[in-house]
């Protein structure tokens, strides 16, 4: 069996923005999780729009604005299953924020985005690790975000 018939990742698309598509997005997110959580069994991504990631935001975190992405790591249902969580991505957030960046397009800013969910549902905390998630995510972006790699 192949990582990619272990693995059940589920990637919603309800506004079908094309930089989000599962064409291009499966085969590199299949990758990075058998290489990051191999131990993982299921993941799920949401790409969403501002007004939903706003709503989630306030439910969830008390913030009344939209953000880029939102993880919620998994718990494993029974000692079977390994879900490792699910994560939420604003697409017109991730526009801007590659606009904005001006050296790179929205796909890439997804992938982004991505690994940074992906850090966060293996248990990483930028905002409490006194930067051991910053340095990670920095040394991962040079190996999964640099050209040839993004395919």
């Amino acid at each position: 069996m192949t990582v990619s018939e272990a693995l059940d990742i589920v990637l919603q698309n309800p506004n079908h923005y094309p930089e989000a598509g599962a064409r291009r997005l499966r085969p590199w997110l299949v990758r990075l999780l058998a290489a990051l959580a191999p131990q993982a069994e299921s993941f799920g991504v949401r790409f969403c729009s501002d007004r939903e990631m706003r709503r989630v935001n306030r439910e969830f975190r008390g913030q009344d604005k939209t953000t880029d992405v939102l993880s919620f790591p998994g718990e494993a249902a029974s000692p079977e299953a390994n879900h490792l969580g699910d994560v939420l991505i604003s697409v017109p957030v991730a526009r801007r924020q590659a606009a904005a960046a001006g050296d790179h397009g929205p796909e890439r800013e997804i992938r982004t985005l991505l690994l940074h969910g992906v850090l966060h549902c293996l248990g990483y905390d930028h905002e409490t690790d006194e930067g051991q998630m910053d340095r990670l995510e920095r040394r991962l972006r040079r190996i999964w975000l640099r050209e040839g790699n993004d395919g």
